[in-house]
């Protein structure tokens, strides 16, 4: 194959990883900047605790993947606005049109394309977390490869006492890589959100800060310094470690997903939510 050629198709390959439209449409709800050589994400709605659009997930991805290709960025810190929350998960409004198989396989194929965006990064990625980091903005943190909380974060996939749904199967396996198969069933069966001590401890966290104002200041500062370490190094690192990885088998898990995302308990929790009361789960 001609060096043409090649580089064609890693870049539809890249490109795959994210929908260009959707990931145009996120406007300020994603906000990026490059200072010296570290990229800075955002998400930018803490009136609504920076839960996640659709357009937001396309966009973070298109920026990962615009990372790994740009060879003046050397490291990526992610973080959410405001103290509230670092990213509380996916916008409850992008599942109330939810009435086929499809939708709920096609939600969970999305969230493991633009988190995969995350996690394959070519660079260094930083979480730099400020209160609620849950559901689907668990699952970003979880995709970095360093998490930096102040001490009042918390930590969680509440799922079971919310909405009712599941995670994919690669998020399940993400989880159960970074924090073991233990761990991750309290995270799901208790349904609680954890402070960021026992995030720590189990192994979630990578640093803990005491206040929300020294999250961002000891992120970049990580950034910098890893910034000046053998890029290449830190990449086989990260690569070698993601090799390591049972692959999955496509579509798999896909009888689990629609075993919650198509029942009744779904659309009662997701209704409970909107309504602000607690669900009512019967099991069907």
């Amino acid at each position: 194959m001609s060096s043409a050629s090649s580089t064609d198709s890693q870049s539809e390959t890249s490109t795959a990883l994210f929908n260009p439209e959707l990931a145009a449409n996120a406007g300020d709800d994603i906000l990026y900047e490059v200072r010296d050589d570290i990229g800075f994400l955002t998400f930018n709605r803490p009136a609504k605790r920076n839960s996640m659009t659709f357009e937001m997930y396309e966009r973070m991805a298109q920026i990962c993947v615009e990372a790994s290709e740009k060879k003046d960025i050397r490291a990526l810190i992610l973080t959410g606005a405001g103290d509230k929350a670092f990213a509380a998960g996916t916008d409850m409004s992008q599942f109330t049109t939810f009435d086929k198989e499809e939708d709920a396989l096609e939600y969970e194929a999305r969230i493991d394309r633009v988190l995969t965006a995350v996690e394959t990064c070519q660079v260094p990625t930083i979480a730099a977390i400020r209160g609620a980091c849950a559901g689907g903005g668990a699952g970003i943190a979880a995709c970095c490869d360093i998490r930096i909380a102040a001490s009042t974060s918390r930590f969680g996939f509440p799922i079971a006492r919310t909405l009712g749904n599941c995670l994919s199967m690669t998020n399940f396996a993400r989880l159960n890589d970074l924090i073991g198969s233990a761990r991750a069933k309290e995270l799901i069966f208790y349904a609680k959100m954890i402070d960021a001590a026992a995030a720590l401890e189990y192994g979630f966290l990578s640093e803990v800060v005491e206040t929300p104002e020294a999250v961002s200041p000891r992120a970049e500062e990580l950034a910098r310094e890893i910034a000046t370490y053998a890029p290449l190094t830190l990449m086989a690192a990260k690569n070698a470690l993601l090799r390591l990885r049972n692959q999955l088998p496509a579509g798999g898990g896909s009888d689990l997903i629609l075993s919650c995302y198509m029942s009744e308990d779904f659309h009662e929790g997701m209704d409970a939510f909107l309504n602000k009361r607690p669900p009512v789960f019967k099991g069907k």
